[in-house]
């Protein structure tokens, strides 16, 4: 008899954490159970107390537990593999079931839920095999939790004003509710969610927060909740629901446990995010969150959505886009692990540069391309210009921005239109002279910008966003054009035009890390796309923002009114890395934009993981933080890559990293680790990392969209972070000077929640002003 074997999510950690020789084992149970569950040395046996539960051996000392969710018509039964623990560790209580929001399977280990609770409760914990094995071999060693301090009168419970059927209703596992209310500290609450659902784990600490319940019902329950009370009894259809990984080979069981939870947030969906990602939109559809809240994720899946439903066909109708190349470059790697071979040909990953240049490259019809630059070019020859003229009034930095965000940003075709145009935002008023006088100068400087046969990437974006404006408007036409005459007519007037051919780029366009964007970007983006359902979903937080694309959406077209989303919850970085970074953007007279006209906050905005406190330290030199940064992730290193008795089990690389705000400082770490400290380094490039090093360093840009499981931020000293010259603007441009501070502060923001596990923040001399006292 055959059996289909899933893993559950949870199994899928446990197995990754575990040792080689116990991964080699399941791999050994994992195609015998399939070939037949029933065989005698698998010794398949339900436990005591929940009978749904089945234990299965997998060696003298470790035990697979299962459940079965259905029987098909052939006879193949289906089983969840639910958890693998050491044989000391299996409990009689333990509890499997479908939750009554979700209606996915839940499994529940009251071993884990902290001594204390389950004492108030009376519950004493029964093992399942109380008698050892003669091969056995005990589990690891895991220190013990310390007990809470006896008080003289015991605290009320934190969760004293709810009650049983008030958490039934909000999605928590019932095995957990009597234990719920009877919890008094947030250490206690910390045990009982350790291996609880996610939905019972978010609305707990939720509530413990102090979330008001109206919020939690709305913005935690709400969005998962199925339309019908699923049936509590049908396992089979919860399967469909849940998040598992089906076991059909070793390859892919390698994949899963292999990288175990850095791979879960990745790849897998939390049902809130699920919704967002399966929902038919009317037109274009908004996710925002803060960093880990899975916009990237979502964005993933939403491709692989689409994707699923497309037509047979050979073309590339879906466009997965983001603003920088090695953002590109790992997403696509993403996405192979979520798509079949042939719906990934169906999807076109480029980043929006590419676009770009792919539009003025089909439009060129003199052949001439002209070598496009980046802003750090474009200011030099900007500023060349003004010592050439002896034009002191104006400062290149300032009339550079004003061309990029005014000029090119609002397509302004004339010095008259230039005169009318809006400058919300841009700090300085101009009256009508200066204006004029800008405009003169601005003209000489596209004059000699094209007299070099030069064109920066923003003028670049204006171009192609016309090109693509201009076929749109084509397509429009033609189409009422056919409404109005009738296709027999539009025959003859097609012919020999090649107008038949004619089509919008894309069917459906995903945007990720949107607020990056520039409005020419948007434009671009909203022509190559007909409006209708699931064409635009965009995911973006403007509190990551580290570039100077100001744009409100509805200004270019894209309309999002009543298809705007909000993710508040962090499945990535733990609440003591979030605390830290969230003071870096928050504070008197700091605001952000929400990406259309209203203003974004990180109100409620919070993580469901615990780890350790982030490391900030200070070095009265550059020398000696460098030094306390090798032994940090010297000590880092260790830990990742050796397990309880010192021999290696796996390599580090990728999972460490080194990022800076200055780019000087990125060769003289790299210089110092591997000469003095025998760490190799792989530099993040725009192409990604370069080298096979083990840890990566690379500045703070280079980390946007990336994550690593331990992250050291060093450099982080006042006049790097911000840097010294945005002084120059405090009283005599005020708003620039906010600009600049707001976009150091994101910079920062951005880097230090590329942390999932571990964050070391250190400087030298004065610490930046952004980070805690």
């Amino acid at each position: 008899m055959t059996a289909r074997l899933s893993l559950y999510q949870k199994a899928e950690q446990e197995l990754y954490k575990l040792d080689h020789q116990v991964k080699g084992a399941f791999y050994d149970f994992s195609r015998a159970f399939r070939q037949d569950p029933w065989l005698a040395k698998l010794r398949l046996k339900p436990l005591k107390g929940d009978g749904r539960i089945f234990s299965a051996r997998l060696n003298a000392s470790y035990r697979v537990l299962l459940t079965r969710t259905g029987i098909g018509a052939d006879g193949e039964e289906s089983w969840l593999a639910i958890a693998v623990r050491h044989r000391r560790d299996v409990y009689e209580q333990l509890s499997v079931a479908v939750n009554r929001v979700t209606g996915e399977i839940e499994f529940v280990d009251l071993s884990v839920v902290g001594e204390s609770a389950l004492r108030r409760a009376g519950i004493e914990l029964t093992p399942a095999e109380p008698e050892p094995e003669p091969d056995e071999v005990p589990p690891p060693a895991v220190p013990a939790a310390t007990p809470a301090a006896a008080s003289a009168e015991q605290a009320p419970p934190l969760l004293a004003a709810y009650d049983a059927e008030l958490l039934r209703e909000l999605g928590v596992t019932g095995a957990l509710i009597e234990l719920a209310l009877l919890v008094t500290t947030s250490e206690e609450l910390d045990q009982l969610v350790q291996g609880a659902p996610l939905l019972t784990k978010d609305v707990l600490y939720g509530l413990a927060a102090g979330i008001p319940l109206d919020d939690v019902r709305r913005e935690i329950t709400a969005p998962v909740q199925l339309d019908q009370r699923p049936n509590p009894e049908d396992f089979d259809a919860a399967l469909a629901r849940t998040t598992v990984t089906v076991v059909t080979s070793d390859d892919v069981l390698r994949a899963a446990i292999e990288e175990g939870d850095f791979r879960a947030w990745r790849v897998f969906l939390h049902p809130t995010q699920a919704r967002l990602v399966d929902r038919v939109y009317s037109g274009a559809a908004r996710v925002s969150g803060g960093p880990g809240t899975g916009k990237t994720v979502v964005a993933l899946h939403r491709v692989a959505h689409l994707a699923a439903k497309l037509p047979p066909g050979q073309d590339k109708p879906i466009l997965l886009t983001t603003f920088t190349k090695n953002l590109t470059t790992d997403l696509r790697a993403r996405l192979t692990s979520l798509l079949e071979p042939e719906q990934l040909a169906r999807v076109e990953v480029a980043h929006i540069d590419q676009l770009t240049a792919r539009v003025l490259a089909e439009n060129s019809l003199s052949g001439r391309t002209r070598n496009r630059v980046d802003n750090q070019v474009a200011l030099r020859e900007l500023r060349d210009l003004l010592m050439e003229i002896d034009e002191r009034t104006w400062e290149p930095e300032f009339l550079l921005e004003e061309w990029e965000q005014v000029v090119l940003g609002q397509a302004v075709p004339t010095r008259t239109a230039y005169l009318q145009a809006r400058r919300a935002g841009r700090g300085r008023p101009l009256n009508r002279a200066e204006r004029s006088a800008v405009w003169k100068l601005l003209e000489h400087y596209t004059a000699r910008l094209d007299k070099l046969n030069l064109e920066t990437w923003s003028q670049a974006a204006e171009r192609a966003a016309r090109f693509e404006i201009g076929r749109a408007t084509k397509i429009r036409a033609r189409a009422e054009y056919k409404d109005e005459i009738g296709a027999q007519d539009l025959i003859h007037r097609d012919a020999g035009s090649g107008m038949q051919y004619l089509r919008h780029r894309f069917r459906h366009i995903v945007v990720d890390e949107a607020q990056d964007l520039s409005p020419a970007h948007w434009k671009m983006l909203r022509a190559m796309v007909a409006e209708g359902p699931d064409d635009l979903f965009i995911a973006g937080d403007t509190h990551q923002r580290i570039y100077d694309n100001q744009v409100s959406l509805g200004a270019v077209g894209i309309h999002i009114r009543g298809r705007a989303s909000r993710l508040t919850l962090s499945y990535r970085t733990t609440k003591e890395i979030l605390n830290k970074a969230i003071t870096v953007v928050t504070g008197r007279d700091v605001e952000f934009d929400d990406l259309d006209d209203g203003k974004d906050n990180l109100a409620g905005f919070r993580s469901v993981l615990s780890g350790p406190e982030p490391i900030l330290s200070g070095h009265p030199t550059w020398a000696e933080e460098l030094s306390a940064l090798a032994e940090t992730l010297q000590a880092w290193r260790t830990e990742l890559t050796t397990d309880s008795t010192g021999r290696t089990t796996r390599d580090a690389r990728g999972l460490i990293a080194v990022c800076v705000a200055d780019r000087n400082k990125v060769n003289e770490v790299m210089y110092y680790l591997t000469t003095t400290a025998g760490i190799t380094c792989a530099e993040l490039t725009k192409d990604g990392a370069r080298g096979e090093g083990e840890v990566h360093v690379g500045t703070m840009h280079r980390f946007k969209g990336l994550e690593y499981q331990r992250l050291a931020i060093a450099a982080a000293s006042d006049g790097i972070l911000p840097r010294a010259f945005i002084e120059q603007y405090r009283k005599s441009d005020h708003a620039r000077y906010q600009r600049e501070l707001r976009k150091a502060r994101a910079l920062l923001f951005v880097a230090t929640t590329r942390a999932r596990d571990s964050l070391s923040i250190s400087w030298h001399g004065e610490p930046s002003r952004f980070l805690p006292r």
